[in-house]
Order: structure tokens, then C-alpha cells, then sequence
């Protein structure tokens, strides 16, 4: 099935299609036209922002997919909504069985768990500042500035104490094991200077723990940048996309 439900707008020349699943907010972008396989990318989070990658990747024929996952920080019922929008995007409209997986900030959350969970379905992820363990975003227990807000509302998602999500050892950080076994590369881009999701607390841990594993890591470091995302240049990660999911 190649129709869409709801509204079409414009998404950088292309057509984005906006519906709910199961009441969700959903989107879609779509080439003008998809090559063989259908591959896709699938964005976490904060749909439309530094959206280079993403535009390169229409163009050269891939789908862009996105899932409302906000206020659920990697919960299970996030990866409960990800698996339902998986299942609905390959068998209704044959997407690639495998999928690349991109994210932002918290959208680490999320798209860690998931592939902990679904390896096989994977070809690779591409996170842009991710956030990697909730203690340090937004928890903010170690030297990052945290977000108390963003922490109430990761603890009621949880249903956790605080006490009890300090002892959790269900983050991205402590579930890679997974991820290795597949042989899913990963490639981080960071901001050096991120004072919000602080390097040493997240991508760096991950990068130690991955390499230790035998899994395939390449961290792009931004010198005196804080947290933002993308590169002025986003050739080599849409390079890395096309070369891992063809």
C-alpha cells in the first residue's frame, strides 16, 4: 500500500504526510522516488531540526519516519509505540525490514532501548549528542546541568522513585551488548563543550563500553561547541548511512 492517511504538506520539497497511529501523532517524508528496498530513516525526535542529513537522504531515495515519543525518556511504553509504528510502516507499506536509526539529545533514550530489543532490525544509528543515561540528563546527578521539570516527568514514565532510577540499569549505557552482537555501527557527532548532555557522561562511556564489546564506533567531535546538533557539512553522515543501509 503506497497511500497515505491525513494531511500532505511540504517538507523541504518533498512530500510530508502527517497522520496518527493509535491516536499518535505520526509523520512521514517521502522521495519523489524510492529505490529498491525501501530503506528508511527513522528520527527519534525533534522532527525538522538540522534537518540536513535527512533532505540528502530524500534525495537519494529513502523514507524519513517519525514517531511521537514525547515526555516517555526510553520507557517501555515508548518502545511499546516504536514497535507498533515499526510493524505498521513494514507491513502496510513494505518499508525495509531493517531500519537507520537517528537521534537527538533525549531521542538517545529511546532509540538505544528499542535496538537493545530489536537488533536484528537495525542497520545502523547515527546520534547526534545523545543522551545515553538518564542520570546524567535529566537527572543531572553528575556534572551536567540536568532539567528537575524533565526529571519529574522521566520518573512518572518510569513509574521510578528516585531512588529506584538511580539503581535502574536499564539505560542505554548498561544494554550494548545487544547492539554488538548484531554489529550495528554507530556514529556520534558531539559538541565538545555540551554542558546540557556532557560528552564524558554519555557518548564517551558508550564509545569505551562499545569498543570493548567488538562493536564498530566513530564519534565526530565538535572543539568549542555546546549542544547543538549537525554538521555545517553533513556529508559524512549521510555517507555513513548509505554505506552501512546499502
Amino acid at each position: 500500500m503506497n497511500n497515505w492517511p491525513g494531511s500532505v504538506s511540504d517538507f523541504h520539497g518533498y512530500n510530508l504526510h502527517s497522520f496518527t497511529l493509535n491516536d499518535i501523532e505520526c509523520k512521514v517524508a517521502t522521495p519523489k522516488t524510492a529505490i529498491d528496498g525501501r530503506p528508511w530513516v527513522w528520527r527519534a525526535r525533534f522532527w525538522g531540526h538540522a534537518p540536513g542529513p535527512d533532505i540528502a537522504l530524500l534525495g537519494k531515495g529513502f523514507h524519513i519516519a517519525y514517531i511521537d515519543v514525547s515526555d516517555l525518556f526510553g520507557s517501555q511504553t515508548a518502545i511499546e509505540r516504536f514497535n507498533a509504528f515499526y510493524a505498521y510502516l513494514t507491513k502496510e507499506h513494505f518499508f525495509n525490514q531493517r531500519v537507520v536509526l537517528e537521534c537527538m539529545s533525549r531521542g538517545g533514550l529511546i532509540t538505544f532501548n528499542w535496538t537493545a530489543q530489536n537488533a536484528d532490525k537495525v542497520h545502523c544509528i547515527y546520534a547526534d549528542a545523545p543522551v545515553c543515561d538518564f542520570k546524567s540528563w535529566p537527572a543531572g546527578h553528575f556534572q551536567g546541568t540536568g532539567n528537575p521539570s524533565s526529571w519529574d516527568r522521566c520518573l512518572a514514565a518510569y513509574g521510578f522513585s528516585e531512588e529506584e532510577a538511580l539503581a535502574f540499569k536499564g539505560n542505554p549505557i548498561d544494554n550494548l551488548a545487544p547492539l554488538a552482537h548484531a554489529d550495528i555501527p554507530l556514529l556520534h557527532v558531539v559538541g565538545d563543550d555540551d554542558t546540557a548532555v556532557p560528552v564524558a557522561e554519555n557518548t564517551a562511556i558508550i564509545e569505551e563500553l562499545y569498543k570493548s564489546l567488538g562493536g564498530r564506533i566513530k564519534v565526530i567531535h565538535k572543539p568549542g561547541v555546546g549542544h547543538t546538533h549537525g554538521l555545517e557539512d553533513p556529508t559524512p553522515i549521510v555517507e555513513f548511512i548509505l554505506n552501512e543501509a546499502l
